[in-house]
């Protein structure tokens, strides 16, 4: 600790703080960018709508009602420019949340950033740009699912940003190798520190092998790697991984790639808080929760985050309003201004504790990354750490039904007094505008309508020539920007060279709780003997009942929908689960094809009130209207009720944690759809 003269210690300066936020227009998010930059936010963290994010225009079939729903959509350089009209780039720190379409986004937001600039040339302006694209495929594959190319092509646009930013935009982060969603998905401190850190060695490995950059700039490029991690409600724990993070990425940067500069083996890392262990039961206990989870990634100063950003109490229910962003602001402002934290040097060294348990994990980590580069490497390895993630996942929600690991107010403390901040449920939430999607049809029209389709069409063309080659493809995807492309023209560009994919579910090869022992072993037996009645009296002897889960939409959150049906194959279900991001029409072809007797929807992008009623119709004209279907996802009461009316035999939301429980429920409904009761 050091002092001023006048003996006032001196602190450091407080990490970059940010709230994730973007909705509905971009007009819309660009009013409420520059109300959080009034209110004290130090940087911008952008959330893209589902469409943006997997690289469809909103006229696409499979952007339909999701347009402006968990994030701003741009699908143009129009749009770009109003989202960020009046916030000049040049003094910004940026950071965008996009995967499969962050070359595009990157291009587009160089290219707002020099018309902002019309005096400066483009080689002067992108050497200011400061800022975050997060460009981490991999973890898309395993959690989030906003994929949109195959792996190997999808590592070759990864490696061109990095090359060119290197080059170009040297105060910009290409890539946050992105372990939150790992967490999200269930991965163990020890899991989420070896797949993340075995995604940066395929990263590297592949702008190496690039030939891009040569040897003097590639410690640079591992400089300018940054990580974007979760940290949970075990606050200790949470300090030890990020420790233990620290030292394994200075010990791969050093060993395995020859960084000699100690600043660029720096372990760089922004943190959003869990957003998992948000409940929708009591809310208000969030607050707290985030407070613990901020702990874990401040108190250790060697092992401090650089940004962070909190979730509001009430996602778990919905959009947060800008009030309770505002609140999540203020919780960072006070530890971070009113609080003796930074002050200090780090508070844990010579911490026996703390040492125990971060070489615990360190040696965990390691065994785990040999495992994953003894297979190939991350992308090789890719089905068998989403398995995992998935079976871990699964654990960890039997621990909870189990009561073994205590959530407060959902499996101990239940009672409650009435709460203020939920007396008017749908008052509690932000409701996207209904008129988004309808507004950006609108301006993609009159987008189109302004441009040279000619010289669009040109960009696109060498677009697509250049991807059959080995060039770098952000030279022509920023001709294609500035030329006036959508996103879905440069995402179907890609395509048509590299392909379509579909990822790994995780759930044939997942580890359940089939056999588990105690009370919630017997629930999940009295569950299954009334399965295997129902589908004898329905389908004679042997008979077993079939559950088709099906993820409409873009939504590619899969960790409900696959505990789901992990959990129904343990209940003796036969399980139709083909994966994310289906057509309402797919997923009645396959309840068709496959027979089912229940269909179970699972959508978290609220889009619900769009797709869902859209499967009822379709069940209609196919002659299943006798076929239940039930519904999961982050659903407003008025709506849960609305889709009740519409036809929907039962609604889950965050609340209903017991898995074992949901599958008895299915049986029900199937029980009545057939008057079997």
């Amino acid at each position: 600790m050091t002092e001023h003269e006048t003996g006032r210690p001196v602190k450091d300066r407080p990490w970059v703080m940010r709230t994730y936020a973007g909705h509905s227009t971009a007009a819309a998010s660009n009013a409420l960018y520059r109300t959080n930059l009034a209110k004290g936010q130090t940087g911008l963290s952008v959330a893209f709508d589902l469409p943006t994010q997997t690289g469809y225009d909103p006229d696409s079939p499979l952007a339909r009602g999701e347009v402006g729903k968990v994030g701003v959509p741009v699908p143009h350089l129009g749009e770009m420019r109003r989202l960020f009209e009046d916030i000049p780039l040049v003094e910004m720190n940026t950071s965008m949340t996009i995967n499969a379409t962050a070359m595009w986004l990157l291009a587009l937001y160089q290219v707002v950033a020099e018309e902002q600039n019309p005096g400066a040339s483009a080689e002067e302006v992108a050497a200011q740009l400061a800022g975050t694209t997060q460009n981490d495929i991999i973890k898309e594959y395993l959690s989030r699912g906003t994929y949109a190319f195959p792996p190997e092509h999808s590592m070759r646009l990864i490696a061109d940003v990095i090359s060119y930013t290197v080059h170009q935009i040297p105060k910009w982060n290409p890539i946050n190798i992105c372990s939150y969603h790992l967490q999200e998905a269930g991965a163990t401190p020890t899991q989420e520190l070896a797949y993340a850190l075995c995604t940066a060695i395929a990263v590297l490995d592949a702008v190496r092998d690039a030939g891009q950059v040569d040897a003097e700039d590639f410690e640079r490029v591992v400089g300018r790697i940054s990580f974007f991690v979760n940290a949970g409600v075990r606050f200790v724990e949470e300090t030890c991984k990020m420790r233990a993070f620290v030292q394994l990425w200075d010990e791969i940067t050093r060993e395995r790639y020859g960084v000699q500069d100690p600043k660029m083996r720096r372990f760089r890392y922004g943190v959003q808080v869990n957003s998992l262990g948000l409940t929708e039961a009591q809310p208000e206990n969030n607050v707290q929760r985030i407070v613990l989870e901020m702990l874990g990634v401040t108190l250790s100063k060697d092992a401090r985050a650089r940004a962070v950003q909190l979730p509001a109490w009430n996602e778990a229910l919905g959009l947060p309003r800008p009030w309770d962003q505002q609140w999540s602001l203020r919780l960072q402002q006070v530890l971070a201004f009113e609080s003796d934290l930074l002050e200090y040097d780090d508070i844990f060294d010579g911490s026996h504790v703390i040492a125990a348990k971060v070489a615990e994990l360190v040696e965990g980590a390691r065994a785990e990354i040999d495992r994953v580069q003894a297979m190939g490497g991350a992308i090789a390895a890719v089905e068998y750490m989403k398995q995992e993630l998935v079976s871990s996942h699964a654990a960890r929600r039997a621990r909870i039904e189990s009561g073994a690991e205590v959530v407060v107010g959902v499996n101990r403390f239940e009672t409650t007094e009435p709460s203020p901040l939920t007396s008017d449920l749908d008052a509690a939430i932000q409701t996207a505008d209904p008129a988004a999607e309808q507004a950006a049809l609108e301006s993609l029209a009159a987008w189109k309508q302004q441009r040279d389709d000619a010289e669009v069409a040109e960009a696109l063309s060498a677009l697509a020539e250049a991807a059959k080659t080995d060039q770098n493809l952000m030279l022509p995807t920023l001709a294609a920007a500035r030329a006036g492309a959508t996103t879905g023209e440069w995402a179907g560009t890609l395509r048509e060279v590299f392909g379509e994919y579909r990822g790994p579910t995780g759930v044939s090869g997942a580890v359940g709780v089939a056999t588990e022992a105690g009370p919630a072993g017997e629930e999940l037996a009295a569950v299954r003997a009334r399965v295997k009645q129902t589908g004898e009296e329905l389908g004679g002897p042997g008979g077993r009942l079939r559950l088709l889960v099906g993820k409409p939409g873009l939504d590619g959150h899969s960790n409900g929908a696959e505990q789901v049906a992990v959990r129904a194959r343990d209940a003796g279900f036969e399980v139709v689960y083909q994966g994310i991001r289906l057509t309402p029409e797919q997923i009645v072809a396959a309840a068709v094809a496959e027979d089912v007797h229940c269909v179970g929807l699972s959508i978290l992008s609220g889009s619900h009130m769009e797709l869902v009623p859209a499967v009822l119709d379709g069940l209609r004209e196919a002659g299943l209207a006798d076929v239940p279907v039930v519904v999961g996802g982050i659903i407003p009461s008025a709506d849960a009720r609305r889709l009740t009316e519409l036809g929907v035999a039962a609604v889950y939301t965050p609340k209903d944690f017991g898995l074992t429980e949901i599958m008895g429920g299915i049986v029900d409904v199937i029980r009545k759809a057939h008057d079997l009761d």
